[in-house]
């Protein structure tokens, strides 16, 4: 038997008949050949796209090139200096009026604690557990290239029109210092244009619904043609098909990637980031307070000293903060020039203040914490809760 070409709505032709899939009869149910599967094009641009642009070789499409090393200093680096003079370390201590006020505000804002004993309480001892937090903040900036594409539109092309600058040559914004942000922009004389690599230049993709052609099964009468009987379907017209919604009965829609334009402009694309990397260290206290309960509280500032290089501690009277920040400046200089640039350091001492309150309330001992400039409290063995519902 001879193929015979299968002729739909429009007389577009849909297939070829074989002898398993006849056009149909007068009266006889429509079989259509099953549409091939739309072909699938690469997610990302070959390789072979990508020009080869002088110092950026290791540059690669959607994964980037990694962080890059920052060039060696033209001129000698500025040396640390000693910080400012430091200040008597002085132990703040806070009144038997204070702590009563915060733990009042503290059991006034639970809705199930009774205020009885934050208001009738009596104070026995107040104890200080005054501590040090040490902190250390690197901002430092880092650069990493990848190759990226879009619509190619008529925007400039001038690849090759001379050498393009370097990473680290790119002008970028002037970054407030201990400030996290990034900016992202092209590299300058990378730009190129190139037939899309997902349609091959044709600008349009076989639609995923039809697969490419332009009608599917009637999802009336299944494809028979027919509903009941010799009922011919209404819905296709007993031709056992209908024209696809998704491409209009095209079979094919726009290319998502160069959204028809046919081209792709490729270029470079260069991002800066800037990150304030910044580590604590608490020294520790006996008050039996957790130390978390810290993290979430600020104190008295005692020193603050920030330079392009920040120089460790000397001459601190707790001797494990100034071994933490020896510790800590060393750790910060070593790690994040290797893969970025340190653009400004700042170290702080903060006081702390802790005092552990012991009250007595209907013949029992409690305890309570006040801690932190907020006169935060902690009280993990209130006597006086009670279980109670939201509605």
């Amino acid at each position: 038997m001879e193929y015979q070409p299968i002729v739909g709505e429009g007389n577009r032709t849909y297939g070829m008949a074989n002898p398993g899939y006849m056009l149909a009869a007068e009266g006889g149910p429509a079989l259509f050949a099953p549409p091939a599967a739309a072909p699938q094009g690469p997610s990302a641009p070959p390789a072979s796209m990508f020009d080869s642009m002088p110092g950026y070789e290791g540059t690669v499409a959607g994964g980037g090139g990694g962080f890059l090393p920052p060039p060696m200093p033209a001129f000698p680096v500025p040396q640390p200096e000693p910080g400012p003079a430091q200040p008597s370390w002085n132990i703040p201590s806070i009144s038997e009026d204070t702590a009563r006020a915060a733990f009042v505000l503290f059991a006034s804002s639970k809705c199930c604690y009774n205020s009885g004993p934050a208001k009738d309480g009596v104070i026995t001892r107040m104890d200080a557990f005054n501590t040090y937090r040490y902190r250390l903040e690197t901002f430092n900036e880092s650069r990493s290239t990848e190759w990226s594409h879009e619509p190619y539109r008529g925007q400039p092309v001038d690849a090759f029109a001379q050498p393009p600058p370097g990473p680290w040559d790119v002008p970028a914004k002037a970054p407030t210092f201990f400030v996290d942000d990034q900016q992202i922009m092209k590299v300058p004389y990378t730009s190129s244009t190139k037939p899309c690599h997902v349609c091959v230049g044709m600008g349009r993709r076989p639609c995923k619904d039809c697969a490419g052609a332009g009608n599917k099964v009637c999802w009336v009468c299944n494809g028979s043609g027919f509903r009941h009987g010799d009922d011919r379907c209404h819905h296709c017209s007993g031709r056992g098909r209908e024209n696809c919604n998704r491409c209009q009965g095209k079979g094919s829609m726009q290319c998502e990637t160069c959204h028809g334009q046919q081209q792709l402009l490729l270029y470079i694309n260069l991002t800066v980031k800037w990150t304030n990397n910044s580590e604590n260290y608490v020294v520790e206290q006996s008050s039996g307070l957790q130390a978390e309960n810290l993290s979430k509280v600020s104190g008295k500032e005692l020193f603050r000293d920030t330079q392009y290089l920040v120089y460790p501690l000397v001459g601190f009277p707790d001797p494990t903060v100034v071994n933490a920040a020896q510790r800590l400046v060393h750790d910060h200089q070593g790690k994040y020039s290797r893969t970025s640039r340190i653009l400004q350091q700042r170290q702080t001492i903060e006081l702390i203040p802790v005092t552990k309150v012991t009250y007595s309330w209907k013949g029992k001992s409690h305890i309570y914490f006040v801690y932190g400039n907020e006169f935060t409290v902690n009280a993990d063995d209130y006597p006086a809760t009670c279980c109670c519902t939201v509605m």
